[in-house]
C-alpha cells in the first residue's frame, strides 16, 4: 500500500488547480446559461416562449445549478490555501460563497418554478388577463432581486476576503489580486444600486460593472491552472502567522 503523503507544495499545487478549473466552468455555464435563457426571459411574451423552449430552459436551468455548485467549490479548495494566513477571512470566504451558491439554486428553482407556470397557462388558453401574468411578474422580480442583487453582493464579500489574503501575501502578483478586488468594488456598487431599484437587473451598468470581474477571473483561474500558488510567499507567510 503507498503511505506517501503528497507535501504541502503539491497540496497547495492541486488546490490552486482545482480552484481554477471551478472558476472556468462557473463562468462558462453562467454565460451559456445567460445566453440561453435571457432572450426568452426578456421577450415581451415570455409567458408564451418559455413553454415553447423548455428544453432550452431546462439545460439553462442545469447550468445555472452547476454555476452554483462551482462557485461554492472555488471557496472550499482555496481554505486549506488561506487558513495558513487568516482563518476568520478563509471561513468568511467559505460562508458567503455558499450564501451564495444557495441563492443560486434557489435562481435555478425560480426558473422551473416559471416554465411549470407556463406551461399551466397554455394548458389555460393563454388568457390575457389572468392570475398567470401576475405571479409570473412576482416570481421573475424576486429572482432578478435575489440573483442580480443579493447573490452578487454575497460574491462580492466572499471573493474580497481571498482576494485581501491574496494580496497581502503575495500569493499571486499582485495586480492581479488588486484588479479583483477593484473589480469586486464595481461589481458590489452596481449590485447595491439593483436592490434599491436605482438601476435594472444586469441592464447596461451592471452588464459593464461585471465585465471586469469576468475577465479577471478568468486570468485569474488560468494563472492558479499554471502557476499555482507562489511556494516561497506560502512558507514565508505562514512562519509569520505561526510566530504571532
Amino acid at each position: 500500500m503507498n503511505t506517501t503523503k503528497e507535501s504541502p507544495h503539491e497540496t497547495n499545487r492541486k488546490n490552486a488547480v482545482i480552484a481554477g478549473v471551478l472558476f472556468i466552468i462557473g463562468t462558462v455555464s453562467g454565460v451559456i446559461s445567460a445566453v440561453i435563457c435571457i432572450p426568452v426571459w426578456n421577450a415581451p411574451d415570455y409567458l408564451l416562449r418559455l413553454s415553447a423552449n423548455e428544453s432550452l430552459i431546462n439545460l439553462g436551468t442545469f447550468l445555472q445549478f452547476i454555476m452554483g455548485i462551482s462557485c461554492a467549490g472555488i471557496s472550499i479548495a482555496l481554505y486549506p490555501i488561506l487558513r495558513k494566513f487568516s482563518e476568520s477571512l478563509a471561513i468568511g470566504a467559505v460562508g458567503f460563497r455558499l450564501i451564495e451558491n444557495m441563492l443560486q439554486i434557489l435562481k435555478a428553482v425560480s426558473m422551473i418554478t416559471l416554465l411549470a407556470l407556463s406551461q399551466e397557462f397554455i394548458r389555460a388558453g393563454s388568457p390575457t388577463t389572468s392570475y398567470f401574468q401576475g405571479a409570473a411578474e412576482i416570481i421573475t422580480t424576486a429572482s432578478d432581486w435575489m440573483i442580480h442583487g443579493a447573490a452578487l453582493i454575497c460574491l462580492s464579500i466572499g471573493a474580497s476576503m481571498y482576494y485581501i489574503v491574496f494580496y497581502q501575501h503575495r500569493l499571486v502578483p499582485r495586480w492581479l489580486s488588486g484588479w479583483g478586488l477593484v473589480s469586486i468594488t464595481l461589481v458590489t456598487i452596481a449590485s447595491v444600486l439593483v436592490m434599491f431599484g436605482v438601476i435594472p437587473g444586469f441592464g447596461t451598468i451592471q452588464g459593464a460593472a461585471n465585465l471586469s470581474i469576468f475577465a479577471q477571473e478568468m486570468v485569474f483561474a488560468v494563472w492558479l491552472i499554471a502557476k499555482g500558488i507562489n511556494p516561497s510567499a506560502v512558507a514565508s507567510g505562514a512562519a509569520k502567522v505561526n510566530m504571532n
